[in-house]
């Protein structure tokens, strides 16, 4: 049998992404599939120092100066031309801004408060606007794209994080309005995960059960499937635009 080669993958090899929230849990997988397909990788972190230059250290054993960790406040007015501008200069490109970092925590009505509100937007939303705004002029010169992690509740709102789920709404009407903004050089879409890690303050187990009782997988998804989702928006298409990809195996159909 004679294999076909995807008429629309594009050659990744010596591409760079910028992947922020990127030294932890969804964001080293994605490092880690970016860069085994050969592109070089900006790291974000905002605190996890350890874990980002570990991280670093690992890939960049595979393959010399492949990999810059870079830390960042992305609340910080100055941190999204800071970022682009690190990796310009050290790896002469972008071509790919993966905004992965993200708060996530529960805020019942009545209990919500100014704070929660400036840092669930502003991880959520304020910092994705700004950062891709930064990077516009970087990836236009290389027919780039801003990949968005959203979330499934973007569509479908969580209980009891009323926030959480209209920042996230946000981050999709963001995708779909810098898709039509920045075409034909950019190409702009989401991923919106659906149950693929449990929170790690997560105390009670009945929760979980109920939420795969409504996945009609009947399981959890993993890291490399967010991250597999990634590098098909990236590498294996270039005519899909505007779009939430949704990874959660069925479960919006249940929510």
């Amino acid at each position: 049998m004679i294999m076909q080669m995807n008429p629309t993958r594009q050659d990744i090899k010596g591409k760079v992404a910028l992947i922020t929230g990127a030294s932890r849990r969804i964001g080293a997988e994605l490092a880690r599939t970016l860069h085994h397909a050969g592109m070089g990788l900006c790291l974000h972190y905002r605190s996890s120092r350890q874990d980002a230059e570990r991280l670093a250290d690992e890939l960049n054993e595979v393959r010399q100066h492949s990999v810059k960790p870079v830390q960042a406040d992305l609340l910080a007015a100055d941190a999204p031309r800071n970022l682009v501008d690190t990796c310009i200069e050290h790896f002469g490109r972008l071509d790919l801004l993966v905004n992965n970092a993200s708060a996530f925590y529960p805020t019942p009505v009545g209990s919500i408060t100014e704070k929660d509100w400036d840092i669930l937007l502003a991880s959520n939303l304020k910092a994705p606007l700004f950062l891709s705004q930064a990077a516009v002029e970087s990836l236009a010169a290389h027919q780039g794209s801003i990949i968005n992690i959203i979330d499934i509740h973007a569509e479908r709102p969580m209980k009891n994080h009323i926030v959480y789920s209209i920042a996230k709404s946000g981050l999709l009407a963001l995708t779909k309005s810098l898709a039509r903004e920045l075409g034909p050089d950019i190409r702009v879409n989401g991923v919106a995960p659906g149950a693929i890690l449990w929170p790690e303050n997560a105390e009670s187990e009945q929760p979980r059960a109920d939420i795969l009782d409504r996945i009609p997988l009947r399981r959890c998804g993993e890291p490399q499937d967010i991250a597999a989702a990634v590098l098909f928006l990236f590498r294996d298409t270039g005519y899909i635009n505007g779009h939430m990809l949704p990874v959660d195996g069925g479960r919006l159909l249940n929510i």
